[in-house]
């Protein structure tokens, strides 16, 4: 028998200590050994809850237990969940999470200390929720060299496109409403500024390119500015609008990004809505692979961290290949990538011409404004063009 512990006992918490015991038998079967909670870390009681036999307040219990083979971190945040991760893979333990900052910004040292250890530290839940990425990459996509991830990595944010989409609804209704469902945070900012996609796309970004993906320096962009008439024209065009992370090879460099984009139904994930994922991954030989799918919620992320738990077990003393060195890897500059834009502007068409020469003009029906799609340039040139210009209202970027 394997005993565990997991750390904190909120929304996710309470996910792997319900499935670890109501699926117990399958659990066991695929894990080879019988897997049992000894403890459960948390500063609050639980009276009458089905972990109050096993739950502690102090973390030195499981730490100085040699009978816990895995520590289930679901807490969230840095501190102390570092600390406590760290602390735990060095006294040999392997370490399942669901915490994306803690990965985002700690991954490859606790990578490095795991594998010195013989023991994992894994993390599939930290992206995608329930969708199995994270593995598919370490294990499966090993032969490709892959040249772009492209992911709607954020529920909420993706829930509060959709509905302005479908509905035409304004974004600060739309976002109430999301926060009314609990798909959003009374404070949402992480979610509708970009900052919880854009670690995200980080940890994908490393495990691509084996290299430590910075988040901080990747340029980032959330929907708060997108309106319902961005959305007029973004049907016009035949288009939506989702928040993107991307990561690619352009030219002989790295661009990652996360920003609005418009997308034309062609596109594999045009039809990713309402609080689902969706993570396109490009490689140089497989081709486009797509993986949708629930992208939080209880179960669904609490079912990816017990995946990692059973993983853990079947490798007991066995350290499994995760491809990201503590090397940083350094990104294009993002104002050298090339792309076309959408803008709305108050000027005249005489006078979109004189600064982006050949536009393609959009319809919307809007008065007092045009809207055109310009050539491909870089993000610098762009920016030069539309101070010259005045008058933009909103540009996004059109997704190729």
């Amino acid at each position: 028998m394997i005993k565990v512990a997991i750390l904190g006992y909120g929304t996710v918490g309470s996910g792997v200590f319900e499935i670890i015991n109501e699926n117990k038998d399958l659990i066991t079967a695929n894990a080879g050994e019988e897997i049992e909670v000894k403890y459960v870390l948390d500063l609050r009681d639980f009276p009458g809850d089905p972990c109050e036999d096993v739950l502690v307040h102090d973390y030195n219990v499981i730490l100085n237990d040699p009978e816990v083979e895995v520590v289930i971190e679901v807490m969230g945040g840095l501190k102390p969940a570092y600390d406590f991760v760290k602390s735990a893979l060095e006294a040999g333990k392997s370490v399942c999470t669901s915490n994306k900052e803690l990965v985002a910004k700690y991954g490859a040292e606790l990578i490095k200390i795991a594998q010195s250890n013989n023991r994992n530290f894994l993390f599939e839940a930290a992206v995608g929720g329930g969708i199995p990425i994270i593995r598919p990459i370490n294990m499966h996509i090993t032969a490709d060299k892959i040249c772009e991830i492209t992911g709607i990595l954020n529920g909420t944010t993706n829930y509060i496109l959709t509905k302005m989409d479908k509905e035409g609804a304004d974004f600060d209704s739309t976002l109430k409403m999301a926060q009314d469902l609990g798909y959003a945070e009374r404070n949402p900012e992480a979610d509708i500024e970009g900052f919880d996609a854009v670690r995200k796309i980080a940890i994908l970004a490393s495990l691509a390119k084996g290299k430590t993906v910075d988040f901080e320096e990747i340029y980032t962009e959330g929907i708060s500015k997108i309106t319902a008439t961005d959305f007029k024209y973004a049907k016009a065009m035949g288009r939506s609008i989702k928040l993107l992370g991307k990561c690619k090879n352009e030219d002989d460099a790295v661009v990652a990004s996360v920003a609005p984009r418009l997308l034309a139904p062609e596109h594999p994930l045009y039809n990713v809505s309402d609080v689902v994922n969706g993570i396109l991954v490009r490689g140089n030989m497989v081709g486009d692979l797509v993986f949708i799918g629930s992208g939080a919620g209880k179960l669904p992320t609490a079912s990816a961290v017990v995946s990692d738990v059973v993983d853990s077990v079947r490798h007991l003393n066995v350290s499994t290949t995760v491809m990201w060195d503590e090397e940083k890897l350094e990104l294009e500059d993002f104002a050298q990538s090339k792309k076309q834009f959408f803008v709305r502007a108050n000027v005249s068409k005489e006078e979109a011409e004189a600064v982006f020469a050949n536009v393609e003009y959009v319809d919307a029906g809007i008065d007092g404004e045009i809207g055109f799609i310009t050539a491909k340039m870089s993000e610098k040139d762009f920016d030069e063009r539309a101070d010259k210009l005045g008058k933009v209202i909103t540009r996004i970027r059109v997704e190729a």
